[in-house]
């Protein structure tokens, strides 16, 4: 589902909630202080308050946040039903190989990076009774929660950890086309041009470490700590100039100083299959974050 269309249905539901909040029955979990609609639920909340207190410093829309969140995706797009049909084990999606199959999949090009937050990640796994998988999930969503504008997302618990590494060349790079970009994202989920452009709302407080090695943590627009539109319109901006060395695979010029631009993502601001889907985000403007995370 689209960012946006998240961003207003959960509005929708927390007056939904206020409403018929008296008809909906909740267990009071074993700590005493939280309650849940289901008590299988109740495990969650150490987990939540774990992270949010010991990976994400206080609650911050931080780096390990940006980093948690891009870990969800680089794991959940490693499934590809065209492999499969060829014989081959294509993957299992969000099942947590990229942690526990560490040492291959963070070596394949697109995964750069993404095992410093898996190495980050483990001991909270160690600690809790949760699969890798449903972690890798579950600590994305509450870290996004962080971050001022953020729509609250959904969790759904109960995912198998994986019991082989998912292939290689299933992420998406910066330099590839937007036609392989959507090809990639059709086989994945059958995800539309519309929907992937929604995805790419993660980019408001995503940052580059390796397209420029000697600019890491390059946000890709001016309000990094915010989950914003900002994105979506310096995107659209003409590029003047590079942030850093410039001439870097997958890197275009950018429109501002200290910010670093993709060159998929330029190409899909301004391809005809995308360019109108780019431009209705510009004006969309995300509700007041809920930072509390009802389980």
């Amino acid at each position: 589902m689209a960012f946006k269309t998240l961003a207003s249905l959960v509005s929708v539901l927390a007056a939904i909630q206020v409403t018929y909040g008296a008809l909906t029955r909740r267990v009071t979990c074993p700590d005493g202080v939280n309650t849940a609609t289901n008590a299988a639920c109740c495990v969650l909340f150490a987990v939540r308050d774990d992270i949010q207190q010991n990976l994400f410093d206080g609650g911050e829309c931080g780096e390990e946040v940006h980093e948690s969140l891009r870990l969800t995706f680089h794991d959940a797009i490693g499934i590809s039903p065209s492999i499969a049909s060829r014989g081959q084990f294509g993957g299992g999606g969000a099942d947590g190989s990229i942690a526990l199959f560490e040492s291959i999949e963070t070596n394949f090009h697109a995964n750069l990076g993404t095992d410093e937050i898996i190495d980050e990640q483990r001991p909270f796994i160690q600690r809790h009774n949760i699969t890798t998988a449903d972690f890798i999930q579950f600590a994305g969503a509450i870290g996004v929660s962080n971050c001022p504008g953020a729509p609250q997302l959904d969790v759904f618990i109960g995912r198998p950890d994986a019991l082989m590494p998912a292939p290689d060349l299933t992420v998406p790079e910066p330099f590839d086309t937007v036609d392989s970009i959507l090809a990639r994202f059709a086989d994945a989920g059958d995800f539309t041009p519309e929907e992937v452009v929604a995805l790419l709302a993660s980019h408001t407080i995503a940052a580059a470490d390796h397209v420029d090695p000697s600019i890491p943590g390059t946000p890709f627009d001016s309000t990094p700590e915010l989950f914003d539109t900002q994105f979506f319109i310096e995107t659209q901006l003409r590029g003047t100039l590079f942030p850093g060395t410039g001439g870097n695979q997958g890197e275009v010029e950018s429109p501002l100083r200290g910010e670093i631009r993709l060159q998929s993502d330029s190409e899909l601001a301004r391809d005809e299959r995308t360019a109108c889907e780019w431009q209705s985000f510009v004006s969309t403007c995300y509700p007041a974050p809920l930072i509390t995370q009802e389980l």
